[in-house]
């Protein structure tokens, strides 16, 4: 199943995929040291990954070369995100990378993909975009809301938020294993990420991953199973419309952040979260 449309299981899936991924991007921004809690959320993916290969296929040869350009990709992400949550709020730097990364999807498909949208099902990615990227905004003062170290740091995140979806979408179509295809994809990010933060801490790293490990092993065990269950989506649907529906994270990133970190949840908020639900609606009920 390759249409444009998605059926009731996807959208489910998807939407519990963009829970656990808000909740593991509220521990990250919690964290005092973010590398180390990145680091040990993809080994902890990584120790999952390999206990999943014993269970499934290998994934085509094909598939290997998307393999490793999304472990690459990913790096450059979490680089990105770090430098997002260092000089950003979680409620300004997630719906701006997250916002921008489909809509760019959306527009790469028919070239790259091969996935046309009809005009209505084009609209409702737009219009959910509109409505994330208004959730950037806020309720901040003018002066406030233009922080462009973290703005920039943002857009690239969401350039590779993009660049690792099309990535993903397309390898785990030619993988013919997309149990596999995951597995391995969280092993190279395990074993990638590992090198970057022992680069960097030196060698202080193992001693560092030993104290406070367990938010950052829920945390990373959230991230699998929430990326895990997109990529697996992106087999049985079109993948523009799933990056988009996977972006309602926003919202309920917005809702932890009024109900457990006491951030404010107003009028604007909730009608950005009006448009968002809208451009989900028109998603799925629209026909290519």
């Amino acid at each position: 199943m390759t249409t444009s449309s998605l059926g009731p299981l996807v959208t489910g899936l998807v939407l519990l995929a963009a829970l656990l991924h808000a909740s593991w991007n509220a521990i990250l921004k919690t964290s005092t040291d973010r590398l180390r809690t990145t680091c040990l959320m993809n080994m902890t993916g990584m120790v999952v990954g390999l206990i999943i290969l014993l269970f499934v296929k290998a994934p085509a040869p094909l598939s290997w070369i998307y393999l490793v350009l999304s472990a690459v990709i990913h790096v450059g992400y979490f680089i990105f995100l770090l430098g997002s949550y260092r000089f950003g709020d979680l409620s300004q730097v997630y719906p701006l990378a997250r916002g921008v990364a489909p809509l760019i999807v959306a527009m790469l498909s028919p070239s790259l993909i091969g996935e046309h949208l009809g005009p209505a099902q084009f609209a409702g990615v737009a219009l959910l975009c509109l409505g994330i990227l208004s959730l950037a905004s806020g309720q901040r003062k003018l002066n406030e809301r233009f922080k462009w170290e973290a703005i920039m740091m943002a857009l690239a995140t969401g350039l590779t938020i993009a660049a690792y979806t099309v990535a993903d979408g397309l390898g785990v179509r030619h993988s013919h294993s997309p149990g596999g295809y995951i597995a391995w994809l969280f092993v190279l990010n395990g074993m990638t990420m590992s090198v970057v933060a022992g680069w960097v801490h030196g060698r202080g790293f193992v001693s560092a991953l030993i104290v406070n490990w367990r938010l950052p092993v829920i945390a990373g065990l959230l991230a699998m199973l929430a990326y895990g269950i997109v990529i697996w989506c992106y087999s049985l649907g079109a993948i523009a419309p799933i990056a988009a529906l996977r972006e309602t994270s926003v919202i309920m990133a917005a809702a932890i952040g009024a109900l457990l970190l006491h951030e404010p949840f107003g009028a604007r908020r909730i009608l950005s979260a009006s448009f968002c639900a809208i451009g989900i609606v028109v998603i799925n009920l629209a026909r290519a």
